[in-house]
C-alpha cells in the first residue's frame, strides 16, 4: 500500500500524553479480550474438555488430548503473527488490531455454542480445534501491535509503564475468566456445569468485545510509524517485512524464545497444569487454583505497572534476571507444597511464580522485544518472535507436564525440573544480552 494513506502530522513528532494515554488504554482494552478468551480456554480445558469432548478414549488420553488443543491456539500463533504483522507494517497498527479483537470475540461465542460429542461425535472436537486455532491466529495479531502502539507513542523513560497495560490485560482477562468460571461453578451442580455452566463465560466475551472496540476507536496510529512511511525511500521495492527482520536479526528471534520462558512456564505450569493435578492426582477441589487465579489476577493489576515502574526507574535487565531467578527457585517448593497438600504453601508459592517471577519479567517484555527490531519491520519481527516463542515455550506446556507427570508414574520432580530449567535460562540469557543497538 501507498505511504499516503496515512498522512503524518507534523505538529506531532512527538508523542503527547494525551495520544500514550489513548494507545495504552486501547492496548490494554484489546489485551483484556484476548486474554480473557485465551485464558477462558485453557482453565475450560482443564476442567471440562476431556469429558465433553473426548469421552470415548481413557481419561488420561481424554486430559492430554484436551491440553493438546489448548496447544493448537499456539501453533497459529506465529501464522497471526505473519500475517497481521506484514500488513500492520504496511497499513499501521491500529487497522490490524481492531481486526484482532473482532476475530478472537467470534471464535470464542462460537466455542460457547458448540454441540458436545454426544450431539455430533466427532465433528465435536473437530470444530473445537478449528476455532481454537482461529483464536491463536487473531492473538498472534495482537500482542505486536498493541506492544508497538503503545510503546511507540509512549514518552521516553515511561515506555515499560505505559505499555504494562498490555500484560495488566492478561491479569484483568485471567481475573475475569477465572472469576466467571468459578462464579458459575459455585451456583451450579456439578452435572449443570459440565453441561451448559461452562459455556457462559465464552458468551460473556461478545460484552467485552464491544467494549474493547469503542476504546480502541478512539486510538491513533504510533508517531513511529508515520515517520518510519515518510523516511522510507517510496521508489525502493522492499523485502517482506518478516523476511527484513529476519535478515537483519536473526538473533533477537531465538533471544526472545529464551527469554519468554520464565513467563511462560510459571503462568501457565500454575494455571492451567496444576488445576488439572491438583483436581485428578490429588484430590483437591477445583475451587483452590480457580481463587488462586482470582487472587493472581487481582494482584497482578498492582505488581505489572508497579515492576515495570521500578524496570523505568531502576533497569529492565535488573528487574527481568530477578524475576527468572524468583522463578527457578519456587519450582521445587511449590511442588512440595503441593504434594503435602498445604494449602498456605501452595497459595505462597503460586504467587512467588505468578506474581512476582512472571510479573517481574512480562512487565518489560514490550520495550525490551520491540526495539530488537527497526520501525519498518518492527511489528512482524517483535510479533513473530512473540509468537513462535509462545509455541515453543508455552502452548504445549501444560501437555509437556502432564506428559513428564505420566511418564514417571505420578511423581512430580521431572514437572518441576521442567520450570526451574526454563526459568534460568530465561535469566542467563538476559545477563549475557546485549544492550539493542540504535536502528
Amino acid at each position: 500500500m501507498d505511504s499516503t494513506l496515512i498522512t503524518p502530522r507534523p505538529d506531532k513528532e512527538t508523542p503527547s500524553v494525551n495520544r500514550a494515554r489513548r494507545a495504552a488504554w486501547g492496548s490494554f482494552a484489546g489485551a483484556v479480550v484476548d486474554w480473557f478468551d485465551f485464558l477462558l480456554y485453557g482453565i475450560t480445558a482443564a476442567l471440562v474438555f476431556n469429558s465433553e469432548f473426548f469421552p470415548q478414549v481413557d481419561p488420561a488420553m481424554g486430559t492430554l488430548a484436551a491440553f493438546a488443543t489448548f496447544g493448537v491456539g499456539f501453533l497459529f500463533r506465529p501464522l497471526g503473527g505473519i500475517v497481521f504483522g506484514h500488513f500492520g507494517d504496511r497499513l499501521g497498527r491500529k487497522r490490524m488490531l481492531m481486526m484482532t479483537v473482532w476475530i478472537m470475540g467470534i471464535a470464542t461465542a462460537c466455542i460457547g455454542i458448540l454441540p458436545s460429542f454426544s450431539a455430533i461425535g466427532w465433528w465435536a472436537p473437530a470444530l473445537l480445534v478449528t476455532l481454537r486455532a482461529i483464536q491463536g491466529f487473531a492473538v498472534g495479531g495482537e500482542w505486536g501491535g498493541a506492544a508497538l502502539l503503545a510503546v511507540e507513542s509512549a514518552p521516553s523513560g515511561k515506555k515499560a509503564f505505559y505499555s504494562s497495560g498490555i500484560q495488566m490485560g492478561y491479569g484483568v482477562g485471567l481475573l475475569l475468566s477465572t472469576g466467571l468460571v468459578s462464579l458459575i461453578s459455585s451456583m451450579t451442580t456439578n452435572e449443570q456445569f459440565l453441561s451448559w455452566g461452562w459455556r457462559l463465560p465464552f458468551l460473556f466475551s461478545i460484552v467485552l468485545v464491544l467494549g474493547a472496540l469503542w476504546v480502541r476507536n478512539g486510538m491513533e496510529e504510533s508517531v513511529e510509524f508515520e515517520r518510519a512511511l515518510v523516511e522510507q525511500p517510496k521508489q525502493t521495492k522492499k523485502r517482506l517485512p518478516v523476511f527484513e527482520a529476519l535478515i537483519r536479526h536473526p538473533g533477537a528471534f531465538l533471544k526472545i524464545i529464551l527469554l519468554r520462558l520464565c513467563e511462560l512456564l510459571t503462568m501457565y505450569i500454575v494455571t492451567a497444569f496444576a488445576l488439572n493435578y491438583s483436581t485428578h492426582n490429588l484430590g483437591l477441589s477445583r475451587e483452590l487454583f480457580l481463587n488462586i487465579g482470582l487472587l493472581i489476577g487481582g494482584i497482578s493489576c498492582l505488581t505489572i505497572p508497579l515492576f515495570a515502574w521500578m524496570a523505568d526507574r531502576f533497569g529492565r535487565r535488573r528487574i527481568y534476571i530477578t524475576g527468572a531467578f524468583v522463578g527457578a527457585l519456587s519450582a521445587f517448593p511449590f511442588f512440595m507444597a503441593l504434594d503435602a497438600r498445604s494449602i498456605a504453601g501452595v497459595v505462597v508459592f503460586s504467587l512467588m511464580l505468578a506474581n512476582i517471577a512472571h510479573d517481574m519479567v512480562v512487565c518489560v517484555q514490550q520495550p525490551m522485544f520491540t526495539e530488537m527490531f527497526g520501525a519498518g519491520y518492527r511489528y512482524s519481527g517483535a510479533g513473530v518472535g512473540y509468537q513462535v516463542a509462545s509455541v515453543v515455550g508455552g502452548g504445549f506446556t501444560p501437555f509437556i507436564a502432564a506428559s513428564l507427570l505420566t511418564l514417571s508414574g505420578g511423581e512430580w520432580h521431572y514437572v518441576a525440573l521442567y520450570l526451574m530449567a526454563g526459568c534460568l535460562l530465561s535469566a542467563l540469557t538476559a545477563i549475557f544480552m546485549k544492550a539493542p543497538q540504535p536502528h
